[in-house]
């Protein structure tokens, strides 16, 4: 695995972990932000044929 596969995978990881944490304390605002910047890596991701589990 390449360096930028890694990485990606990585904050995508952290990224839903902050989303969970976000979602379980109520806070919709970062709950949004955290959700808009997921989604933003899957792209990234997918555009450069990184697969990704749906979890």
């Amino acid at each position: 695995m390449d360096a930028f596969t890694t990485g990606i995978l990585q904050r995508i990881e952290t990224t839903q972990s902050d989303l969970t944490r976000a979602r379980e304390t109520g806070d919709e605002f970062l709950a949004d932000v955290e959700l808009a910047e997921l989604e933003d890596l899957r792209r990234l991701a997918a555009e450069h044929g990184v697969e990704v589990s749906a979890a």
